[in-house]
């Protein structure tokens, strides 16, 4: 996996670009670190803190946490320290091992948080102790200094074009259940936000839900409740936010004999992908992990060295408590059967035999993929 990961990362740090978002008002926080160069000036002997929210989710473990490893040791010729903890989708837990890492004096924090709002404490107790935070993925509060992530906002809105686009005229015969993340995520909300502007008005939503820590088996249970209150004849196609709810519903739809219906999705999980191969599941959104991971990297490094962020970050967002947070933000495409290829493949995140194992070789040799 190492090698393909090489791959991916030299593959998508040449082609992605960070893409500009549009910052949301806010209050401003005193000690505003908009222009915050971190801690004293270090070397390359430096101790990062990685903390991702959840093992879950295949792509934290199989993505995020190697690939900033291996970033960190090329930025620091191999000095650079990453400590890790994984909170396991609990708040508490994270804002322990925050903590934790403030008490062992790390250089600097990577932080994915499991809920933005909860972390903010434990953020302002990083920032006390001259630990500077990058927040990763989703933008957590409190005293931020850096901010990765996709345009969320952009990545809601393809998934509700890819879901329009496959029901064609069926838009205006039935309706869609919509199962978003979960509320304690600002991504979700944000992911929430851009498939209404695409969906509102164009096809009714019969049932919507936020689901509980984004687990499979909530969005199983969410679905069930909606063919139960819906009807199955009248469900039309269902959007999820992400492939591993997209796991779960379809599940409840092949119980329910509902078939042949789009089920979005997103992160290009290699669960997701072979559903797309078999037509279960319509779409996903591939984000392409190497950028995000290389870039938190060179964000943390920059920072604990004391180095400025001005040739890393050439955008910036505001939080609901902090303004003009330095950001990079990368763009996403649609993952569907027609551009596996040219996607996923082609960036070495998969290969086609991990794709096309036994019960869909048949699939792949249908849409072309050998």
């Amino acid at each position: 996996m190492n090698t393909r990961m090489r791959r991916a990362a030299v593959a998508i740090a040449a082609g992605a670009m960070a893409v500009s978002l549009a910052a949301c008002g806010s209050a401003k926080e005193s000690g505003d670190n908009a222009d915050s160069t971190g801690s004293a000036k270090k070397g390359d002997d430096i101790k990062v803190g990685l903390l991702l929210p959840e093992n879950a989710t295949a792509r934290y473990e199989k993505f995020d946490r190697p690939l900033i490893e291996k970033k960190v040791k090329e930025l620091t010729g191999g000095k650079g320290e990453v400590v890790y903890a994984n909170a396991k989708q609990d708040a508490s837990t994270q804002n322990q091992q925050v903590d934790t890492m403030v008490t062992n004096k790390v250089d600097v924090l990577i932080v994915d948080a499991v809920d933005s709002k909860a972390i903010a404490g434990s953020v302002k107790k990083a920032k006390d102790a001259n630990i500077p935070v990058v927040a990763y993925d989703r933008l957590a509060e409190g005293p931020i200094d850096a901010y990765t992530s996709f345009d969320n906002v952009t990545v809601g809105k393809t998934q509700g074009d890819a879901l329009l686009k496959a029901l064609g005229s069926k838009a205006k015969d039935g309706q869609i259940v919509m199962m978003n993340g979960s509320s304690t995520d600002p991504n979700a909300a944000q992911f929430k936000q851009g498939a209404h502007s695409v969906l509102d008005g164009k096809v009714k939503v019969g049932r919507e839900y936020d689901t509980k820590e984004w687990k499979p088996e909530n969005a199983n249970a969410n679905m069930e409740g909606a063919i139960s209150a819906l009807g199955k004849d009248k469900i039309v196609g269902v959007y999820s936010a992400n492939d591993g709810m997209a796991g779960g519903i379809i599940t409840a739809l092949k119980a329910a004999g509902i078939a042949d219906i789009p089920v979005t999705g997103q992160d290009a999980e290699l669960s997701g992908v072979q559903r797309i191969v078999t037509g279960e599941q319509y779409m996903s959104v591939y984000k392409p992990y190497p950028k995000e991971a290389d870039v938190a990297a060179e964000m943390a490094v920059a920072l604990a060295q004391g180095k400025s962020l001005d040739s890393i970050a050439k955008d910036k967002v505001d939080s609901p408590t902090t303004k003009a947070i330095p950001s990079v933000l990368v763009p996403v495409v649609s993952l569907t059967k027609d551009n596996i290829n040219d996607t996923v493949i082609k960036d070495g995140i998969y290969t086609v035999s991990e794709i096309c194992t036994g019960k869909y070789k048949a699939a792949c040799d249908k849409i072309g993929l050998q």
